[in-house]
């Protein structure tokens, strides 16, 4: 599907955005092994949430859908699922592949995991080296350990373990198989990544220890389900701000955001470059932290991102590509090797497709410098299949001259349905 897209002469209103997509992941996994009920509000209805409220049925687990935002979960306990009797797919979603199978190794059963060719291209030897040093039994099909993924259930022991990369996915992952381990099994980061695993576990009731970058749990503990209020994705609501920030005279108010800590490097990075943006009405809800977030057309200047915000702003990424082209001065990020194994190379996807469009800019093995400001131009891109470059894509094209064609335009589904609907209600001519 194409997506045409015109200049913008302002955004103004107030929005909200829809459900995060990392915590609406795992409210369901988390309610589907607890002990009793879990409602759950501002579910994200996204194909990649999707992917895995059908795997967790196909596991056994009932979910009631009450609407497209609120769910019904009804727990199995620790080791209540059922053999799928079929392969699991997780589609186009990392988070489910990556995290299902900490609860999977601990079954009595085997499971068979795979995706679509994209996620079958991402590297899963980061979740499979940490859980076969937890006794697992489960291995990748091909010689590159990329799925489909194969396991076969049984006992395990609780270990410690140091990751090598910041991933929120593998902590998870290992994580949940040690609610299903003997002993005591922790995880120590460098750089602490994304902790709703963490904050959820501990809303629920289960004993969790956090001590800055180190979590452990106790294998074998039982949790309860609870209700749960999921708040707006921080990461679909960065290509709102990034839009209202560039183009000319407007002003846009994002109700109901998720500001953890461990996400907003993007805002954080944002004020350093000058935004005119307030973060007001912070409250906490389901242990996760809220806030309305109030943006103004901002004049900006280059940054720098660099080693250990990149963990913090790893998928705005994208989004700061078109930010910087705007900006006066260089704009550098090294350090961001992982871009290159996300759905798509996305340092060389934002290289050449801003390329097309007018940037001025440098690719990097591990990152990019744009040296700004530069006039975009209209042009035809491609998005790779990937959410998040079609909606900078987007985002840069309302800042061009002319008519901006992005091809392959679906895949905004995966994590922002609606987003052209949100963006056409703040503007007054319709001109995506």
């Amino acid at each position: 599907m194409e997506l045409k897209v015109s200049k913008v002469s302002a955004l103004k209103g107030t929005i909200e955005v829809p459900g995060d997509k990392s915590i609406s992941h795992r409210t369901l996994i988390l309610g589907a092994i607890a002990e009793g009920e879990t409602r759950i509000s501002g579910f994200l209805s996204s194909n990649d949430c999707l992917s895995t409220l059908n795997c967790l049925m196909s596991l056994g687990v009932e979910i009631e859908r009450l609407n497209s935002t609120n769910l019904l979960v009804k727990g199995v306990g620790l080791r209540g699922l059922k053999e799928a009797g079929k392969v699991l797919d997780a589609g186009n979603s990392g988070t489910t592949i990556r995290i299902l199978p900490g609860i999977l190794v601990g079954q009595n059963f085997s499971s068979v995991l795979t995706g679509d060719s994209s996620l079958r291209r991402r590297p899963m030897n980061r979740i499979i080296e940490p859980l076969r040093l937890m006794g697992a039994d489960i291995w990748a099909t091909d010689e590159k350990n990329h799925a489909p993924i194969a396991i076969k259930g049984g006992p395990l022991k609780g270990i410690l373990y140091e990751t090598s990369i910041p991933s929120a996915q593998v902590k998870s992952c290992i994580l949940l198989a040690g609610l299903l381990a003997d002993g005591k099994t922790c995880l120590k980061e460098k750089v602490k990544s994304r902790d709703h695993t963490e904050r959820l576990l501990k809303f629920l009731g289960a004993s969790i220890e956090v001590n800055d970058n180190k979590v452990c749990v106790q294998g074998g503990q039982k949790f309860s389900g609870g209700k749960i209020k999921i708040p707006g994705d921080f990461s679909s609501a960065s290509f709102l701000m990034a839009a209202a920030l560039l183009i000319k005279d407007s002003e846009i108010i994002i109700k109901d955001v998720g500001v953890n800590s461990t996400r907003t490097g993007f805002l954080n990075v944002l004020l350093e470059m000058g935004a005119d943006i307030d973060v007001f009405n912070e409250r906490m809800i389901s242990g996760e932290p809220w806030a309305d977030i109030w943006v103004r057309t901002s004049k900006l200047k280059a940054g720098a991102v660099a080693g250990d915000v990149i963990p913090k702003i790893v998928d705005e990424l994208p989004i700061l590509s078109v930010v910087a082209t705007q900006a006066k001065g260089t704009t550098i990020v090294r350090g961001a090797r992982e871009l290159r194994v996300k759905e798509t190379d996305r340092i060389k996807a934002i290289c050449s497709e801003l390329k097309k469009m007018g940037a001025n800019i440098e690719e990097f093995e591990d990152g990019f410098a744009i040296h700004g400001p530069s006039s975009l131009k209209s042009a035809q891109c491609f998005s790779f299949g990937d959410h998040r470059m079609a909606m900078a894509l987007t985002v840069a094209g309302m800042c061009a001259g002319g008519v901006t064609t992005i091809q392959d335009s679906e895949c905004i589904d995966v994590s922002f349905p609606g987003f052209k609907e949100v963006l056409n209600s703040l503007i007054k001519e319709k001109v995506i």
